[in-house]
């Protein structure tokens, strides 16, 4: 069988090219590499009791997870078999120096219907838990989401022993609709209504269950891969040890329960060290009008019965509780991370800023529809992803510089809204949040320090209360009611980054950007060049990628 890439390449040739491109870079033969062939395609699902529409992955909801380790590379070849344009992302996944292969639409042509894209990822320098997404389309209502898991390498120690089992749990609110009903109502100017359920690894209440063994210990990875609400995550009459925070390793703080905002990743350990029965699991909506609740099972092996008494409460609109839980997670600074050194060998605060960018959300319509934004400017893609505009030199696609980096007051515009940063700086990312909801915030390409939070509006002498020793180092964060959150990034890794809000119709809508990390180096040891395989659509279509 011989497989065929975008643009007719066949597999054999992409691997002789990657061989190729190894005697270049050393690093790269050394590294181990894994095949993935990804089938997508619409199927019946019914996790809230009703048929609906999915998207799966070869033949899965959630989709299958990917199992790897610090610096492999990930060969993924995604054949597209629904009947519209379709694109992964990688949530937390850097693609150092290699924001082509991102998978959202600022870098990343689409897959057409019928055709395949395969992607190749290099998991440089990470550990921990994340998830991959469709990136287009509201696709994300319907599926196509799984876990993505990072090992450390053999000779890196960790600061806890190996777990006697290590479970995905994918949770997130969830409708009953199809999603090309949500997105029609989007695109109609509406607002979404409140969601259905939760699901517990694409099941609905009590469709889930983690089998464990009395006096064991298990590694959770808890990703929020929902559309809008953040939830609460806890297991009747157990403890939850914290130990990693999306590809950081934490201060090992044990919670009864746990706050995962909307795009977030946690790592927690869980001893089995009550009687012998079932215990509940519990998932329930943070800050919402109403309380969504679900639930899955905790089964001991030798379990004397079924799960007894009341679920387990847990907070609802407090949001005190969960500012004081947000700042309580820290970077454990003597234990290593993807390379042996400390991770608190890096002092980031120490570096003096070199630049201070304020982003504000708002809500409102423009020529009579529903529309989000960041610092005024609603978010419109063009016909061409960003990326590929840069790299080719296309004019007329984005211009540089087109949001402020403060808020401007006015009233919300429609643009393609590109942040100019230059390479090799060490920016303050303050997201100020005027609304009453909370927000959450993903970059792309990066982790960054989240260095401080509290309510009111920013201004300099907040400061005075960041957090300069540990704060935790992640790619997601939230940002309270009528609130503030402060983050430390160092620009270095150059490309084109999506910075969004994790809130689906929110992002769908315009509360978006990128942020161009721009140098005038072509070398690859700044920029790789675009892909071979790479697609090439709108004004960079006839164009011609590099040779092999």
């Amino acid at each position: 069988m011989h497989l065929k890439l975008a643009g007719g390449i066949s597999l054999a040739a992409l691997l002789l090219s990657l061989l190729a491109l190894s005697l270049f870079h050393s690093a790269v033969a050394e590294d181990p590499y894994r095949f993935f062939n990804w089938n997508v395609t619409y199927g019946d699902i019914f996790p809230l009791g009703v048929r609906q529409r999915g998207i799966l992955i070869n033949g899965q909801f959630p989709g299958p997870d990917i199992h790897s380790v610090t610096n492999d590379n990930l060969i993924i070849n995604v054949f597209n078999s629904l009947d519209e344009p379709f694109l992964l992302s990688w949530n937390g996944i850097q693609q150092r120096r290699n924001s082509f292969e991102d998978g959202v639409f600022g870098t990343t042509c689409p897959i057409a219907p019928g055709k395949n894209f395969t992607y190749i990822l290099q998991v440089k320098d990470q550990i921990g838990s994340f998830y991959y997404f469709p990136s287009l389309a509201f696709h994300k209502a319907g599926g196509g989401f799984g876990g993505i898991r990072i090992l450390s390498r053999p000779r890196i120690p960790v600061p806890f022993p190996d777990p006697d089992g290590d479970y995905t749990v994918l949770i997130g609110d969830w409708y009953k609709s199809n999603h090309t009903t949500l997105r029609a109502h989007l695109d109609n100017g509406k607002k979404l209504p409140f969601p259905d359920g939760i699901l517990i690894n694409g099941r609905g209440p009590n469709g889930a269950s983690f089998n464990v063994e009395q006096g064991k210990t298990y590694r959770l990875r808890i990703s929020n891969v929902g559309l809008e609400h953040s939830l609460n995550f806890r297991i009747q009459n157990h403890k939850m040890k914290l130990v990693e925070v999306e590809g950081t390793h934490t201060v090992q703080t044990t919670y009864s329960s746990l706050d995962v905002h909307v795009g977030q990743s946690y790592s927690v350990l869980v001893t089995a060290d009550q009687p012998a029965r079932d215990y509940y699991i519990v998932v329930s909506t943070r800050f919402s009008y109403k309380v969504l609740t679900t639930s899955g099972v905790l089964r001991y092996s030798n379990s004397a019965g079924p799960v007894s008494g009341p679920p387990p409460g847990g907070p609802t609109i407090q949001i005190d509780w969960s500012l004081n839980q947000a700042r309580s997670i820290r970077t454990n600074l003597t234990a290593s991370g993807p390379r042996p050194n400390p991770q608190g060998s890096y002092h980031y605060g120490l570096i003096n800023t070199s630049r201070t960018i304020v982003l504000a959300s708002s809500a409102g319509q423009v020529h009579g529809k529903q529309r989000y934004a960041m610092n005024s400017v609603s978010y419109v893609a063009p016909d061409t992803p960003l990326k590929l505009a840069d790299y080719f030199k296309i004019s007329g696609v984005f211009r540089p510089g087109s949001i402020s980096d403060r808020p401007s007051g006015g009233g919300i515009y429609l643009d393609t809204s590109v942040l100019q940063t230059d390479y090799r700086t060490f920016v303050e990312i303050v997201f100020q949040n005027n609304e009453n909801i909370v927000q959450s915030y993903h970059l792309d390409g990066y982790s960054f320090f989240v260095v401080g939070m509290d309510g009111g509006l920013w201004t300099a002498a907040s400061r005075n209360q960041y957090n300069l020793h540990d704060a935790v180092s992640r790619c997601t964060t939230q940002v309270y009611p009528m609130s503030w959150t402060a983050i430390y990034v160092a620009l270095d890794n150059v490309g084109m980054w999506n910075l969004r809000s994790e809130f689906w119709a929110r992002q769908y809508l315009g509360q978006q950007l990128y942020m161009r990390v721009y140098t005038t180096s072509t070398s690859i040891r700044d920029e790789f060049p675009v892909p071979k395989n790479a697609i090439l659509c709108g004004r960079a279509s006839g164009r011609h990628t590099r040779p092999l």
